[in-house]
């Protein structure tokens, strides 16, 4: 997987590095099962509501939305 990519909030993700692909805040975390929307109290809207991966991996393509 290639750090260029995004991963949408409530992802399952491992551990790693997240950018706000909204805002640019950044959330470093240990392995999540529901990657948590931008906490950033900015009032700049988010409207991608998703996550850059500058470390770490997002859901596989095949399985994004395991429970769904």
């Amino acid at each position: 997987m290639s750090n260029d990519q995004t991963v949408p909030y409530g992802s399952d993700v491992s551990a790693g590095t997240y950018e706000c692909v909204d805002c640019g805040y950044q959330l470093s975390n240990e392995s999540k099962t529901s990657l948590p929307p931008c906490p950033n109290p900015d009032n700049k809207l988010h409207t991608e509501n998703s996550w850059k991966i500058l470390s770490g991996q997002g859901d596989a393509k095949e399985d994004p939305y395991p429970d769904r």
